[in-house]
């Protein structure tokens, strides 16, 4: 049995793990998958050594690019390969993962076998690398994550360890499994940025997309719009057209110019309303007002992707002079699925609407989109409905501005847990984070209860504390302010909210967390009301964790 992953970075775990990889490789082992996770943990960056890494991003990021280059040689890789994989490349600040999944969609319905790589996942490391809009399974994953943990691993200089970190490993993994697997096209989302992030080694991507740009990862990117809007434009390639919907003048102006330095037509996607279509309004398969954008760039990059393969692969070929209003409109876009994005579970009477909103111009678009649905729901509703809001920011989100948007959302209880899926770290591999401390992320949820408080005018008791009830490594449970509630993981929250209501989550099998009496007593509007509405937001980990429970089959 497994107690825990290894702590990160441990220099003398990592040749312990790809020992066990090369010794398994080929075999059947119940086990298998978890080691592979474990072992990829050990690349994540421990939180004692997260700013030097920052700062040396910050201050040499062109060697980024250059040390991406020297891991992929090293496990047999080159640039030229990733030529050979017909890449999508996407960018941009928010929707620029619905945008991947949107064109995988509409050309997987073309009949080609596609890859898609993303991040962050959910539930399940797996989700990133997809084959035909599937997580490789977990044969594929530990087969092809050995094969190239342990190159690197043999290739490690003499004077300490030299892996790449966690999200180049996956990116190298992606690359590797799409190879192996002779997809048609992969499409690629960007981690961060652009100019330099990891996945920007490809040199011939066949059309790049820049989704919504906004403020976000302003320590590495910088701290205005321009700025940002400099590096997204990193992606373009001479020659390869780029599409983008539409933006605000200041970065638009700067993705013009960069457009006309790097010598690449820039095209803006037209409205959705603008498109030839005999069959009526366009129905999406992700809810918002938002994907109608997301889903016009998809259809962009997906057309221009189609001209290349269709004319022999010869950019030059390529007899694109504006933007494609004339197109046959594909039924991927009504059926496509992406968890976690203005996604609706119903569960009896409790409704959980998910959204990992994480910016404050997505957290707007969430907003509009949570006010319509609940409109909506509550309408052909007989009783009293209650609204409960659960969040989280991770990272250096705005989480005040964020919870200001929200606040006239009329929410009975906010909750705020951090993304700590439960108190038992066994069964979460998956979901492990070193890039910050246990007590860091209770902190920021107490601190964004204090926002909300002040938000909404519920002050605290006078003589009363927020003091966390502490029982070993993890807090039982926070004290509770008029309204507002503390839990110290997801799975104790939603067993708050859901007070034994919702089928699901009670069948999971889940260990019940016990709480004190005078919790469960403000709990009974709760276990009174016609309709309990949920809106979970803030942060896509945050998101996953909940996913876990509700969406059981995301976690088999």
């Amino acid at each position: 049995q497994y107690e825990t992953c290894p702590s990160p970075r441990d220099g003398s775990s990592l040749g312990v793990w790809s020992q066990l990889g090369r010794t398994s490789v080929g075999q059947t082992s119940a086990w298998e998958p978890l080691e592979a996770v474990c072992a990829l943990n050990t690349l994540q960056t421990n939180v004692s050594v997260l700013d030097q890494v920052q700062r040396e991003r910050s201050e040499l990021p062109e060697l980024q690019l250059q040390a991406m280059r020297g891991f992929l040689h090293r496990t047999g890789l080159t640039v030229d390969k990733l030529d050979h994989l017909n890449i999508i490349h996407v960018t941009g600040t928010k929707g620029k993962g619905s945008t991947c999944a949107f064109t995988e969609r509409i050309l997987r319905d073309y009949g080609f076998r596609t890859g898609f790589y993303s991040s962050p996942h959910l539930v399940q490391v797996r989700e990133r690398i997809r084959i035909n809009g599937q997580p490789i399974s977990k044969e594929l994953f530990t087969k092809y994550f050995w094969e190239v943990f342990s190159q690197l691993d043999a290739t490690k200089d003499s004077h300490g360890v030299n892996m790449p970190a966690y999200f180049r490993f996956l990116t190298i993994l992606a690359f590797h499994v799409f190879l192996q697997e002779r997809v048609d096209l992969a499409v690629i989302e960007v981690g961060i940025g652009g100019a330099y992030d990891c996945t920007n080694i490809i040199r011939k991507p066949w059309v790049c997309g820049i989704s919504s740009l906004g403020i976000d990862h302003t320590s590495i990117l910088g701290n205005t719009i321009e700025e940002i809007a400099w590096q997204k434009a990193g992606i373009f390639k001479p020659g390869v057209p780029v599409f983008t919907v539409k933006q605000l003048d200041r970065p638009m102006t700067v993705l013009q110019d960069r457009a006309k330095e790097i010598g690449c037509p820039l095209w803006v996607c037209p409205d959705l309303e603008q498109y030839e279509s005999g069959a009526g309004p366009l129905s999406l398969g992700l809810a918002g007002q938002q994907q109608r954008c997301n889903a016009s760039l998809a259809l962009q990059l997906s057309k221009t992707w189609l001209q290349r393969y269709r004319q022999s692969g010869d950019l030059s070929h390529t007899s694109l002079t504006s933007p494609l209003i004339s197109l046959p409109l594909s039924p991927g876009l009504k059926v496509t699925e992406w968890p976690g994005r203005t996604q609706t579970l119903r569960h009896g009477p409790v409704t959980y609407y998910l959204d990992g909103a994480h910016t404050t111009g997505s957290m707007q678009a969430c907003v509009h989109w949570f006010s319509q649905e609940i409109q909506q729901e509550e309408s052909s509703n007989r009783g009293p409905v209650i609204r409960v809001l659960l969040f989280n920011t991770t990272g250096e989100r705005d989480s005040a501005a964020m919870l200001k948007l929200l606040e006239p959302c009329q929410f009975d209880f906010a909750v705020f847990c951090p993304n700590i899926t439960e108190p038992i770290t066994e069964n979460n591999a998956d979901q492990q984070n070193f890039n910050v401390s246990v007590e860091n992320m209770l902190t920021r949820c107490l601190d964004n209860q204090i926002s909300w408080q002040s938000l909404s005018g519920t002050e605290t008791k006078q003589g009363s504390e927020s003091e966390l009830l502490i029982k070993g490594r993890l807090p039982l449970l926070a004290k509770t302010r008029t309204h507002t509630m503390v839990f110290p993981c997801i799975l104790s929250a939603l067993q708050w909210i859901s007070q034994g209501r919702d089928a699901v989550l009670a069948a999971a099998g889940s260990p019940y967390l016990p709480v004190q009496p005078s919790i469960t007593a403000k709990a009974e509007p709760l276990r009174e009301a016609a309709q309990v509405s949920v809106l979970v937001t803030g942060s896509l980990h945050l998101v996953g964790g909940v996913l876990k429970y509700l969406d059981p089959s995301l976690a088999s």
